[in-house]
């Protein structure tokens, strides 16, 4: 996907760029590989495979729950490593309030960097684990939406995320393929953490790239202040009945 295919497939979905925007994504592409030639951020370097794989895949996000593409928001993006989904849908809606979590610190260097040569505002930037953030009051159940793309197992994500998610807000987490069969051994962390599923819903990517599923989880109730444990604990021992 060339960015002239993105900027198309994104109008094809009734989201127009502005010539502001598309060099925002042409700034970010360029930052993401000359910076990953001295760090780690991401296994997909060529131009087409970061517009498709990286880029729109994010923006999908806002295709399912279009609330993201036009209102003011506040987001939490859980692991971010890149950016990813929360600064390209910060760039299509500039009006959401963005907060990006992430536990490596020159990763949290980067996005520092790369959000100020992309001219955004109202971007937060933490380093920490998502167990510690979860517990301090600053964040805690403070968030419309919170999200995460393909960082753990969805019973230790909803762990991570949903003691970010104010009540009534969501939990929205990215899946591959494997969604139905993780939300089945989810259930019981959902629940205990004051979640409910609302819905799922899967999208195919262009060019063949795979399907993108979507797990929607709603607030219902605060979060137990035992939730969540200490760091490490989610990911050894998730909360199954």
């Amino acid at each position: 996907m060339k960015p002239e295919e993105f900027f198309e497939a994104l109008a094809k979905q009734g989201v127009e760029l502005n010539e502001t925007q598309k060099e925002q994504f042409a700034t970010y592409f360029h930052e993401l590989v000359e910076t990953n030639k001295v760090m780690n951020l991401t296994s997909i370097t060529e131009e087409d495979q970061v517009y498709l794989k990286h880029f729109y895949d994010s923006i999908v996000l806002g295709f399912v729950d279009d609330k993201l593409l036009h209102e003011e928001l506040t987001l939490c993006d859980v692991g971010s490593g890149a950016g990813f989904p929360s600064l390209p849908l910060k760039i299509i809606n500039p009006k959401l309030h963005v907060t990006i979590v992430d536990s490596l610190n020159k990763r949290i260097k980067f996005l520092d960097s790369l959000v100020e040569k992309l001219g955004l505002d109202s971007v937060s930037l933490v380093h920490g684990r998502a167990e510690e953030v979860g517990k301090n009051p600053q964040f805690r159940e403070s968030f419309d939406v919170v999200t995460a793309r393909a960082v753990a197992a969805m019973n230790v994500l909803t762990e991570f995320c949903l003691p970010l998610v104010k009540v009534d807000g969501q939990f929205v987490a990215m899946k591959s393929e494997k969604a139905p069969e993780e939300l089945k051994t989810a259930q019981y962390a959902i629940e205990t953490l004051g979640g409910e599923i609302k819905h799922q819903e899967s999208v195919e990517l262009p060019n063949d790239a795979g399907i993108r599923n979507f797990i929607f989880v709603k607030k219902i109730a605060k979060t137990p202040k035992k939730y969540p444990r200490k760091p490490g604990t989610p990911a050894k021992k998730p909360l199954v009945k």
